[in-house]
């Protein structure tokens, strides 16, 4: 067997397939084409709320090279469905605008797209209610909030400690609805071989889109096979399957010929999810030292009619600061809109912007820096379930990030500095997410040339996972990473954990460490020399992650901003930000780099830009494409920078690594309308911070 010295974890390796992606040869899901191949194009409801009346296709079907058009009256029947989304073209019934109701299926894109233009349905619309409001009539507390967190939690008397307490906060903060928005739109290619159904899918799981279509068609799960090698971004929005696959293998279904379907940018808007708004209510007890005495996070949010989400926005609050009196909620209303899904640190990324808001303006309630007050208020062990944490480097990363960020001698004092006549601001605020880690398989093979191939479900939604498994598996077998071949992105191979959680690495990393494991000792044994057919090892780490000792595992870091605001016009300019992070061993520091930037600017993007506004009138958001929806560009991402603190936790994993994909997101925008109060004395509780904002308090 090869051995090395050289750790392979912990160094800047090259994506290892950048060159198949700089040239081309990297495929993805629409680029498959096999022979006999339709296309597809969905038609969506027009009204919010309301039934069917009729679906007249006769305009439709006549158009040369139409091959079908399918709706709720001849579409193939599926087995009703857990999630009642996944239920595509079952019933007459609405219950969002851009729902789809309808498919055509065609011998050409252009001749599917104006097929689907002709086909006309007509409706029964019922009053509809799109607005998110904390006082609605049908706000309910749900049974529990992603993943599965308890909806509210209470220690001690926290009303009381309010009442007593010498300073307090009270406080409401709102965000937007926000839509993911990933490089590469949702497409699959569906092809039907008698009871055999594979999928070309851009997926964030393989696994879970196969364990998920399977029944809906009554197949075994063997008999459905999911092929994603390379995906395009996700954000979450691919985490989970959604009607575009279902809609496609349907279509196959019927037609009996392979079928390609692609979710435009605009039909994003309403199909592939979105992060809800929220109103967020927080109320902060403190003595004149700035201790904490009691915390209450109220957080209110939506769902749609046929699927219930409610997203986690207050769960950081429960582990974040020390206080004895506590108290977290979250309520929901079912409104006629498409059904919220994950994106990007879901629950921590709203949630943490008005937390540490309202951190801020105790801060300057108190008379006290905002990193002290930080650190007065922090905790022994988690406030919530009293867990020790297993590592929590928030404390280090304030003060790395103080002094990389020249904080020292920062004037307190809001609306004085000016240059050229701009007001400048400095803001902070800190960051967190939870530490997961799912059950995975995979197999590691000593091939009889001595290379070696380890298999595993996983997927490369751009993260670089692939890069930092075959880093792993090198380390584990004592090779290098040239003599690894690591495949991902098929159900086909060993079932893996979905990317999303920032748990991938530690999932998948823990399966490929256990096979390879296995694989180098049995190879020990045979003297370090593969059989003639080769040698494979497998592994399932079901056991060991159920079996992991109680720690509250979470990643910390700090955000930093200086923003620029224009007094005249309400123009922000984020100048510069810097973010610190405590996330355990990092694998590659060139693709967490990455990570941690690619998050703070969508931090960015949150804080100052993106918004999707309801039509209250017709029920859809008004702005959905790219040309309305903004997202920052290159001219809005000035200087980001990214750094991490060496923690080493033995409780988390072989690798000893916390998920880096989302932290960086969190606390940013907070970072930055901190930083926004700094500069101008005005705080802004509503995001995005938009000219308006600024001007109309001004």
């Amino acid at each position: 067997m090869t051995t090395t010295a050289r750790p392979y974890v912990g160094s800047a390796l090259d994506r290892v397939e950048g060159l198949e992606k700089v040239t081309g040869r990297a495929g993805y899901a629409f680029e498959h084409s096999p022979d006999e191949l339709l296309y597809a194009v969905p038609v969506q409801a027009v009204v919010a709320r309301g039934e069917i009346r009729a679906v007249d296709v006769d305009a439709a079907v006549v158009l040369p090279g139409v091959i079908a058009a399918i709706w709720y009256g001849n579409a193939p029947r599926l087995a009703p469905a857990e999630n009642a989304e996944l239920d595509v073209l079952q019933s007459r019934r609405v219950a969002y605008r851009g729902q789809y109701v309808a498919v055509v299926v065609a011998e050409t894109p252009e001749g599917a797209g104006e097929a689907a233009r002709l086909l006309r349905v007509e409706y029964d619309a019922e009053p509809h209610d799109v607005e998110l409001r904390a006082d609605h009539p049908d706000m309910y507390r749900p049974d529990r909030v992603n993943p599965n967190y308890p909806p509210d939690t209470e220690r001690g008397d926290p009303d009381a400690a309010l009442a007593a307490a010498r300073i307090v906060v009270d406080e409401t903060y709102t965000t937007p609805a926000e839509h993911n928005n990933p490089m590469e739109p949702h497409a699959t290619v569906a092809l039907w071989d008698g009871d055999g159904l594979t999928l070309y899918d851009s997926t964030q799981g393989a696994s879970a889109v196969r364990d998920t279509v399977a029944p809906l068609f009554g197949l075994p799960p063997g008999n459905v096979r999911v092929v994603s090698p390379h995906v395009g971004g996700g954000f979450g929005s691919k985490g989970a399957p959604l009607s575009p696959v279902v809609l496609a293998a349907l279509a196959a279904k019927h037609v009996g010929r392979p079928v390609k379907l692609a979710v435009t940018r605009q039909q994003m808007f309403a199909v592939t999810g979105y992060r809800t708004p929220t109103i967020q209510r927080v109320r902060l007890g403190a003595d004149i030292d700035g201790r904490l005495t009691a915390i209450v996070h109220d957080a209110f949010e939506q769902s749609s009619r046929i699927r219930e989400f409610a997203e986690q926005t207050t769960t950081p609050t429960r582990m974040m600061y020390a206080a004895p009196h506590r108290r977290t909620t979250h309520r929901l209303v079912r409104l006629d809109v498409p059904t919220p899904a994950w994106m990007r640190a879901p629950g921590e990324a709203p949630g943490m912007f008005a937390l540490e808001s309202a951190m801020d303006e105790l801060a300057l309630a108190c008379g006290i820096d905002p990193i002290e007050l930080r650190i007065r208020n922090e905790p022994d062990a988690d406030p919530e379930s009293g867990l020790p944490f297993s590592s929590r480097g928030l404390v280090a990363c304030l003060r790395e990030g103080a002094r990389r960020f020249g904080w020292a001698g920062r004037d307190p004092a809001p609306g004085v500095r000016r240059r050229d006549g701009l007001l400048l601001g400095t803001g902070v605020a800190a960051s967190t997410y939870p530490v997961y880690r799912r059950p995975s398989r995979a197999t590691a093979r000593c091939e009889p040339d001595g290379t070696f191939t380890v298999r595993i479900a996983a997927a490369d939604i751009g993260t670089g996972a692939r890069t930092v498994l075959t880093q792993i598996a090198a380390d584990t077998l004592r090779t290098s990473p040239d003599r690894v071949r690591v495949e991902i992105g098929d159900s086909a191979l060993p079932t893996a954990s979905l990317a999303g959680g920032s748990m991938g690495t530690a999932s998948w990393g823990t399966a490929v460490v256990r096979a390879c494991e296995a694989l180098a000792d049995e190879l020990d044994r045979r003297g370090g020399d593969p059989p003639a057919d080769g040698l494979e090892a497998d592994a399932d780490t079901t056991e060991e992650i159920d079996a992991q000792p109680l720690f509250s595992r979470h990643a910390f870091g700090a955000q930093f901003a200086e923003v620029a605001v224009d007094p005249d016009s309400g123009e922000t300019r984020v100048l510069r930000l810097l973010g610190v992070f405590a996330a355990g061993r990092i694998v590659n520091p060139k693709t967490a780099r990455s990570q941690f930037v690619g998050g703070m600017t969508m931090g960015l993007s949150t804080a100052l830009l993106e918004e999707s506004v309801m039509d209250r009138e017709f029920g859809d958001y008004l702005n959905h494409d790219f040309a309305q929806y903004h997202i920052a560009t290159f001219a809005d991402v000035r200087d980001v920078e990214a750094a991490w603190i060496e923690e080493d936790d033995p409780h988390l994993n072989p690798m000893g690594s916390k998920g880096i994909g989302e932290i960086g997101i969190v606390g940013t925008a907070a970072a930055i309308a901190n930083a926004v109060h700094h500069a101008t004395g005005i705080r802004v509780r509503d995001l995005p911070i938009r000219l308006d904002r600024l001007l109309r308090r001004s």
